[in-house]
């Protein structure tokens, strides 16, 4: 029969086993997805995505016509929607210093990146389906539509608050 301390140092070693197990297969589709960002990056296809972005999106960013701040915004909404936080970390940080730099309306549309960004619409919720794949459930992906429910729920509210907040701003100052 194992001692108390026994026993916990050999959890420890287990649960540490498990986390580096956990790390390598989050590590794994991390890197997957962002050589793929690259290569879209690379291949002039996320520049057409930015255009359909922009084609939808520019009411809600209005006064931005930087095709680089267009760009940066374009790669960190297309990782966010495909589940990619860490991936589309990079490119939010450049549309935020681009975004900066354009005044008010820089400052507005940094502000709804933001809200856009926190609301966490995603389509394919591809980090969490790896950890519950890596953790053992029986279905992964279940969790497909209620995700896609929730952050389209979410920003659409957020996307509907920072109307009212503009209007708003528009009237009392």
């Amino acid at each position: 029969m194992l001692s108390d301390v026994e026993t916990a140092a050999a959890e420890m070693l287990q649960s540490g086993s498990e986390a580096v197990e956990l790390m390598l297969t989050l590590l794994g589709s991390m890197v997957l997805w962002s050589g793929l960002m690259e290569i879209l990056s690379a291949t002039g296809d996320v520049a057409r995505l930015g255009l359909g972005l922009r084609r939808f999106l520019a009411p809600m960013f209005a006064g931005i016509d930087d095709e680089k701040s267009w760009s940066a915004m374009s790669m960190n909404m297309a990782a966010n929607v495909f589940g990619l936080g860490n991936a589309a970390t990079p490119a939010g940080i450049r549309a935020a210093q681009l975004l900066a730099k354009q005044g008010e309306a820089g400052a507005r549309a940094l502000a709804m990146l933001l809200v856009l960004n926190n609301a966490g619409l995603q389509l394919m919720p591809t980090t969490v389906i790896t950890l519950r794949s890596a953790a053992g459930a029986a279905e992964p992906t279940d969790v497909w539509l209620p995700a896609l429910i929730v952050s389209l729920t979410a920003t659409v509210c957020g996307c509907a608050l920072m109307r009212l907040v503009n209007r708003g701003g528009g009237r009392h100052g």
